[in-house]
């Protein structure tokens, strides 16, 4: 099966796109007419192009308001059509997209569309091009594929042939089962797009706010599995109408659609029998037994800083790397544990990234199942992978390149990195604050590089994503959305932001670029841990009385309970399964924090609701030059 995307789906001249298109992996594109009629060069010339570049033209769309006219209406519409024949075969594509009309003269009729259709297809036939009919979800007589095949299948001519596009059939919530009675060799070229669930016009919301397949909420891979059904094995072709994507990278938006088309297929090769010909094959979504460690980097007196805030946390350094100046500091408790690696090397990939975004969480370690599975998975996606120089006797983690440039390291399950590569150090580890596990890692980024980076993952791990919510800084709104695997052991928080007032803007832009904002620690006794970081000189983060007074009438809490978060500055919330409790430390360097929570009775949330107040408190523990305190 051919992979292609629509012209109009990324940002640029028409000579950018091709390249993006064709950098990303490709088979083919489909040529946008406003593309064609923007570019200073014959059709032929654009032809030439697209086949340089090593593609093909896998249709010529769209041309719109032809079926069902009155005349002189209808004739004149066949004379447009010749016109664009004409252009199609200079272009060498011999596929012409037909939208259903939405002309205030035409008039309906299945039986009169398929007469237009036959007519049109005779007209085709001689050129030996062919003309696919599409529902567009809005159209004035035709808005359902179902009465699109009808008109197709009336019309019984070999050059005419029906599109289907994901989208229009799933915003007007159509029985998919519909699509597996339809032959697969009269289905001439299948288009997708996502989007999120919006109640709106559906003219606006496909205008604007269509995503690539994973990023929005439709159930994209349920609509290509019943193509499959139907033994369609044409071109699948992206067809992406979005504001943020015309104004993005070509190159990142082009690799995005290559890694959804590769995901979706996948996915569908493995729920829908007999689609073993869709896509190439490739080792499952990746399962995340866990967070392995989280690494920083750091200059020897910002490291120095770290260990301390470290230690005040209940951590212990516990062994020192055999050959680099990098320590790992853990805390552990009932064979549960935490590994921090701090890495102050001066030079290779930490210390350039060092140099770039200074003090910060770059790497993350996840055990996995199989690490070469995983690695071999995220090559088969496009992901770009990363081999670090090994020392002597090191045998290299797998690694590939994740949010802000940063490292995500796959750990096998029986992979002892420590002992392989570390030497214990002398001494007895501290008692620790009670943290057992990293309970999540929230990822600060730009808002329109959010859906990339939730496709980024949801494609290469076993993992879902939840609804969006949006943060509320008093600087703006942050949207915010949820990686987790079922089992917890997974859960990661991105946010994105849309301007550098907001706490997690400022994030982004002073450390230049995106990355791990906050790691929040587990405890199974909330109390217990606060006393013991309190007693070890951990600065929590100040909470307004306020906060407090409206918890206790909001949750209806007892007032000794109250006062027992008041006094350790411990957030509170609440949902259908349990509890949860947050204790924030203070921002550092240009916006990092650490988090200690508590979850109780399955509490199945990350606290959002109390985000604002946490915010709020946060801000004003930054220096009055804006900038947050150093560590």
């Amino acid at each position: 099966m051919k992979t292609s995307i629509a012209t109009v789906s990324i940002s640029g001249t028409l000579s950018e796109k091709l390249a993006a298109v064709a950098a990303a992996g490709f088979d083919g594109v489909e040529i946008f007419e406003n593309d064609f009629l923007t570019f200073d060069g014959s059709p032929a010339e654009v032809g030439r192009m697209v086949r340089d570049h090593g593609l093909e033209v896998t249709l010529f769309q769209p041309f719109r308001d032809f079926e069902g006219l009155p005349e002189p209406h209808r004739s004149r519409a066949f004379d447009r059509a010749e016109r664009k024949f004409d252009v199609m075969q200079d272009l060498g594509t011999d596929l012409m997209l037909i939208c259903s009309s939405v002309s205030p003269l035409a008039i309906g009729g299945i039986d009169r569309a398929a007469d237009d259709l036959r007519e049109l297809g005779e007209r085709a036939a001689k050129r030996d091009l062919r003309v696919g009919y599409e529902a567009l979800a809005w159209g004035r007589h035709v808005n359902d594929h179902r009465d699109a095949w009808e008109i197709v299948r009336r019309a019984d001519h070999p050059a005419i042939g029906l599109i289907l596009d994901s989208f229009h059939t799933l915003s007007r919530n159509i029985d998919l089962r519909s699509i597996r009675a339809i032959p697969g060799d009269r289905i001439f070229i299948v288009q997708l797009a996502d989007a999120p669930r919006i109640d709106m016009d559906l003219l606006y919301w496909s205008r604007h706010f269509r995503n690539m397949p994973g990023e929005g909420d439709l159930p994209v891979a349920d609509f290509m599995a019943a193509v499959a059904a139907t033994g369609y094995d044409g071109a699948v072709s992206l067809e992406i109408f979005n504001d943020q994507f015309r104004g993005g990278s070509a190159k990142a938006i082009a690799e995005d659609g290559y890694r959804s088309l590769i995901q979706l297929m996948d996915q569908v090769r493995r729920s829908e029998p007999g689609a073993i010909r869709l896509g190439k094959a490739m080792p499952e979504r990746t399962e995340v037994l866990g967070v392995e460690f989280a690494e920083f980097t750091a200059d020897p007196a910002e490291a120095e800083m770290l260990c301390d805030l470290l230690r005040t946390m209940g951590f212990s350094p516990v062994a020192q790397h055999r050959e680099k100046s990098v320590q790992l500091w853990r805390q552990s408790r009932d064979g549960r544990g935490i590994n921090i690696v701090v890495n102050s090397e001066q030079k290779g990939f930490a210390h350039s990234t060092y140099l770039v975004h200074g003090t910060s969480a770059y790497a993350l370690g996840l055990k996995v199942g199989d690490a070469g599975a995983a690695i071999e998975r995220a090559r088969a996606l496009g992901i770009e992978t990363f081999v670090p120089p090994a020392g002597e006797g090191e045998a290299p983690l797998a690694s590939i390149r994740g949010v802000g440039g940063g490292l995500l390291y796959f750990v096998g399950k029986d992979d002892d990195v420590w002992a392989r590569e570390f030497v214990a150090l002398a001494g007895e580890a501290e008692a620790g604050a009670g943290l057992t596990a990293i309970d999540h890692v929230a990822q600060s980024m730009k808002a329109e590089e959010l859906p990339s980076w939730l496709l980024f993952y949801t494609a290469l791990l076993n993992a879902g994503k939840l609804p969006q919510v949006d943060i509320v800084d008093p600087a703006g709104l942050v949207r915010s959305q949820v990686v987790e695997n079922e089992t917890g052991s997974l859960r990661l928080t991105l946010n994105g932001a849309d301007n550098h007032r907001t706490l997690a803007g400022h994030f982004v832009a002073e450390s230049f670029g995106s990355g791990v904002q906050h790691i929040a620690f587990s405890t199974d006794d909330i109390f217990a841990t606060a006393l013991k970081l309190k007693a070890s000189g951990f600065r929590s983060l100040m909470i307004s009385r306020n906060y407090y007074d409206d918890i206790e009438v909001r949750f209806g809490l007892e007032p000794d309970f109250v006062d027992r978060l008041r006094q350790e500055n411990i957030l509170y919330d609440r949902d259908e399964h349990g509890d949860y409790f947050q204790i924030y430390g203070p921002p550092h360097g240009e916006g990092f924090f650490f988090e200690i929570v508590e979850r109780r009775g399955g509490y199945r949330g990350y606290g959002a609701a109390n985000a604002p107040f946490r915010i709020a408190a946060q801000k004003r523990s930054i220096r009055p030059t804006g900038m947050p305190a150093v560590y």
